[in-house]
């Protein structure tokens, strides 16, 4: 037998003939088995090149090998290695050849009545095969069969490294006569034993303490909003928003488990989340003044006031005004009409600002007037700015931080030059300042 191997794949051919055959018969037998033709000239049956007789014999990229009766089709980048011929027998010689009976028969065959018929040398143990091999019958011949994940080097059988042929898609592992494939962490394998299929980790109880997300191979845990994932990855920690910024809040950022809220002062409201407003006591009915009191709203709380403010010499015209009769000789150097009126401003107010508007309501002709601040305003937090005849504006010079209370007599000052009459008139204002910027 003799055998040829190629760099990627091994096949073994049984060749019971030598390179040439000799005639059995007589001189006149010139019929050979396929694959031979007769060479008048050596007497013999000399082997076909199918590669140079048959045109295209192989196609595509496959490449063209003469062997023995018959040629085989291979990769062009394989390469032909003959196989070392089996020991002779000893005690065989052309003598004892000689004194084997004639077989008309080919090699391989045997006479059978009229007939030629196979030799079955598996069954009759004339093989050569390894103990680990199979011995396979053929026409005329055996082939010696490897077992599964082998393949045959010569005449062992070498096992065959699967991995080489990438057939899994992460990790191979061989083993002798076999291969088993394993998936990268974060990865399972599919039905087919060799591809690999992401594993869902957050459906099997991925360690996150509030959002799991599953990504191809792996998964991340994701935090509520409010909280913050701590460096382990899984755990989610509270965030302290009040620590961030001073400006979260109008007035008082508390901060509670994944968010924050803001508190408002007593007599102030929340408006909206963050902002602060202030509660209209007067409106809302939460106060204490009595009958004879006047309810007046400030920010963050509220005054009462007595309905009747005036005092001797004047007397009460309307709820908020008195007027000094000029019957009254004490009523010659005082105003001659007071009203009163109440506004609330914020602390920290910024400086210049105009608070109060000053608007006179009855205006004789030809008199001129004069605004200024009668009393009040002993540390100079005030001043007038005179805008045209008939009014002027309050201004606030310096900031102030309350809670302060100011009361200030406006006073307006008429002149007429051509009557040589001269009277006045005064706003008493109180002003309360909050204690808060808002």
């Amino acid at each position: 037998m003799r055998g040829v191997c190629v760099s990627i794949l091994c096949v073994s051919v049984i060749l019971r003939s030598a390179i040439s055959q000799p005639p059995t018969e007589s001189d006149t037998y010139t019929e050979c088995t396929d694959g031979y033709q007769w060479d008048s000239q050596t007497q013999h049956c000399k082997d076909i090149n199918e590669c140079e007789t048959i045109p295209e014999a192989c196609k595509g990229e496959m490449k063209c090998f003469n062997h023995y009766g018959g040629y085989l089709c291979l990769p062009r980048s394989a390469s032909v290695i003959p196989a070392q011929d089996p020991p002779s027998q000893p005690g065989t010689n052309l003598e004892s050849t000689a004194r084997e009976p004639f077989n008309p028969c080919p090699l391989g065959y045997e006479p059978q009545g009229d007939s030629c018929v196979d030799v079955n040398e598996c069954e009759r143990d004339e093989h050569d095969c390894q103990p680990s091999q199979q011995c396979i019958n053929t026409p005329g011949a055996f082939t010696c069969q490897c077992p599964d994940g082998y393949r045959k080097v010569g005449t062992e059988c070498i096992d065959i490294d699967e991995c080489r042929y990438r057939y899994c898609q992460h990790r191979c592992v061989n083993v002798p006569g076999s291969f088993s494939c394993q998936c990268e962490p974060g990865f399972q394998l599919a039905g087919n034993n060799r591809s690999c299929i992401d594993v869902n980790e957050c459906d099997m109880g991925a360690p996150c303490q509030q959002r799991c997300y599953n990504t191809y191979g792996t998964f991340l845990c994701r935090c509520d909003q409010g909280y913050e994932l701590g460096p382990d990855g899984f755990a989610c920690n509270d965030v302290d928003e009040c620590s961030y910024s001073s400006y979260l809040c109008q007035f008082q950022c508390v901060n509670e488990p994944g968010k924050f809220s803001c508190q408002c002062p007593e007599g102030y409201q929340l408006l909206g989340t963050r902002l602060c407003q202030d509660i209209n006591e007067c409106e809302t009915g939460e106060h204490q003044c009595t009958t004879g009191q006047t309810c007046v709203n400030i920010h963050g709380a509220y005054q009462c006031v007595d309905t009747n403010l005036c005092q001797d010499p004047y007397i009460q015209i309307t709820d908020n005004r008195c007027v000094c009769p000029v019957t009254k000789p004490a009523c010659r150097d005082l105003p001659f009409s007071i009203v009163h009126r109440y506004m609330s401003i914020t602390s920290e107010r910024s400086v210049p600002s105009d608070i109060f508007q000053i608007q006179a309501t009855s205006v004789y002709p030809g008199a001129y007037n004069t605004f200024r601040i009668r009393s009040g305003d002993d540390n100079g937090d005030f001043y007038i700015r005179q805008i045209n005849n008939i009014s002027a504006m309050l201004v606030l010079a310096r900031a102030v931080t309350g809670p302060l209370e100011y009361t200030l007599d406006l006073e307006m000052v008429s002149v007429n030059p051509l009557l040589s009459y001269q009277t006045s008139s005064a706003l008493r204002l109180s002003i309360y300042v909050g204690p808060h910027a808002f």
